[in-house]
């Protein structure tokens, strides 16, 4: 099972530090701990109380392979307790603003920057997921063949007692995203090494339309920005796990 980083305080509400470090001044850390999914169900399994619901939150740069962890936590947890419907994926990227929305504000070119998602929006989800059990809660997703987010396209049931979160300001320390630290039971940071997110970027980029130059451009530059911020609050989480 996976250590805990060495870097987290004991001030936060779960095992990491509340704020985050200027990108410049992190300090090395632990190196990351291979993703065993059994171990880390376990854990998630272990963290359950008698009643009621956790989340369980994933953050990592763009390409650090955030979406098959969390997926596959979430299976191994429901295969580990018997059911399908216990442990639920949550990504972040359904609070994406509308292309409508980001047209008006002049922030389309730049795409998945932190100031082009609904924060508030999500954190208010979070909460009405810890706190309502007794209904259905809906969520959008994304779907990235349309860059749009769909509305209520998850359905997190009343039987979900897991929901694994994941997106990549999970942990950044201004408003509203400061406000998800307490919400989680634990935050987890999925580590890659800059070179394999790259190549994973400018693959996906191209599957969705880009050209290969075009593709390499936005990797490294609108996403190469994001990932500078992000990086900068892998202390903050309560684990670092390989995404390679």
């Amino acid at each position: 099972m996976p250590n805990s980083n060495s870097s987290a305080s004991p001030h936060s509400p779960f095992a990491g530090a509340p704020t985050t470090q200027a990108h410049a001044a992190v300090l090395p850390a632990e190196p990351a701990a291979c993703a065993d999914l059994t171990g880390l169900a376990r854990r998630v399994i272990a963290l359950l109380p008698e009643h009621g619901r956790i989340l369980v939150g994933i953050a990592g740069s763009p390409g650090a392979g955030k979406t098959t962890l969390a997926i596959n936590v979430a299976a191994k947890v429901n295969e580990l307790l018997g059911s399908t419907a216990i442990a639920v994926h949550l990504p972040m990227d359904g609070y994406h603003l509308a292309n409508a929305t980001l047209d008006r504000l002049g922030r389309h070119d730049r795409k998945g920057a932190i100031d082009t998602f609904d924060g508030w929006g999500f954190v208010a989800l979070l909460r009405r997921l810890r706190t309502e059990y007794d209904h259905t809660v809906y969520a959008p997703s994304f779907n990235r063949n349309v860059g749009e987010g769909i509305a209520a396209e998850i359905a997190v049931l009343p039987a979900a007692r897991v929901v694994i979160v994941e997106g990549n300001y999970l942990l950044a320390d201004f408003e509203p995203w400061v406000q998800i630290a307490s919400l989680l039971a634990e935050s987890w940071f999925c580590e890659t090494s800059e070179q394999e997110r790259l190549r994973r970027l400018v693959d996906r980029h191209v599957r969705h339309g880009r050209t290969p130059a075009a593709a390499l451009a936005w990797a490294e530059s609108v996403d190469g920005q994001n990932a500078q911020l992000i990086e900068a609050t892998r202390p903050s989480a309560t684990l670092t796990i390989s995404g390679q």
